[in-house]
Formats: structure tokens, sequence, C-alpha cells
């Protein structure tokens, strides 16, 4: 025999104020956590730049290197 279950909760309302109230709680929140971690994103981002220029560095002397003609001038 089949088990009966409770019917569902009549629907509610959900007003313009109760949407407003919880994407702010959202954003509030968000902010926070950005807050707190500013410092350390801030340094992440600056190692991470670090790291592209010198990286873009090497590949760039490298490439350089192979295109490079060496032209020898003798006197005779």
């Amino acid at each position: 025999m089949a088990k009966r279950t409770a019917p569902p909760p009549p629907p509610t309302h959900v007003s313009r104020d109760d949407l407003e109230r919880g994407f702010l709680s959202i954003q509030r929140g968000v902010k926070r956590e950005i807050a707190d971690r500013r410092s350390t994103l801030i340094t992440i981002a600056g190692g991470v730049g670090v790291a592209l220029a010198v990286i873009v560095f090497l590949v760039g002397r490298r490439s350089g290197k192979k295109k490079t003609t060496y032209v020898e001038i003798r006197r005779v």
C-alpha cells in the first residue's frame, strides 16, 4: 500500500521588499568578504603580474635568440 504524503503548503506571496532585503543581505556578505580578503587578493594579483612579466620576458628573449643572425666581418 502506498504511503500518503502531506499536501504541499499553500504558496506564499513574495513581495518586492522581500527580494530587495534578500539581495541586499547577499551583497553585504560579499562586500564584507572582499574587504576582509582585499590585502591577500592584492598580494596574489601582484605576484601573478610579476610572474607573468618574467615569463613574457624570458619567452621573448628566447625568441630573439632564435631569430638573430650573426654576421662576421673579416679583413683580408
